[in-house]
């Protein structure tokens, strides 16, 4: 990995400046995680039987941001970006991905996140979900994605060190 470029959440801040400081602090770090790594060291799957990879948690996060913001609060008929049906699993499968194509859809989608929360009148906003079937709101949005990258920055840490042997941030 290269330096670390993150911006770190502020130690002060409203409760929407912190929720999208974390928020831009975990995608900063998910995408740090696979900085300098090869197509191929992003498809590296953890072990068997597991599809887990670098790319895969890429691909399921721009997944997960369009499920979370772009079909909660715009479009809820907006198709999954590599799945016909609501499928978090099929994001996973990266063995014929490439960087270009999975940071190209992530990063649109995490755009389109941040476009929608500033866009927003406040965090009390609401939102369908059609997974759930309820209205939610965008800070539960907010909190619920942040909970994603959380985890699946761990999934990233153990990642990265098995292709490479890099520990840390």
């Amino acid at each position: 990995m290269t330096d670390d470029h993150r911006v770190g959440p502020p130690s002060f801040g409203t409760e929407r400046e912190t929720l999208r400081a974390f928020l831009d602090y975990h995608r900063a770090t998910l995408a740090m995680k696979c900085e300098g790594l090869t197509d191929e060291q992003l498809r590296e799957k953890s072990m068997a039987p597991s599809t887990l990879s670098l790319l895969g948690l890429v691909r399921h996060m721009a997944e997960v941001e369009r499920a979370w913001f772009r079909r909660t609060f715009e479009d809820q008929d907006a198709p999954m970006v590599w799945s016909e049906k609501i499928d978090f699993q099929a994001a996973y499968d990266a063995s014929a991905s490439t960087r270009a194509e999975a940071f190209t859809a992530w990063e649109a989608e995490v755009e389109t996140s941040r476009r929608i929360e500033r866009e927003a009148g406040s965090l009390d906003l609401a939102g369908y979900q059609p997974r759930w079937g309820e209205e939610v709101s965008l800070r539960m949005v907010m909190v619920h994605v942040l909970l994603e990258y959380g985890r699946h920055n761990g999934h990233a840490d153990l990642l990265r060190e098995g292709v490479d042997g890099t520990v840390g941030a």
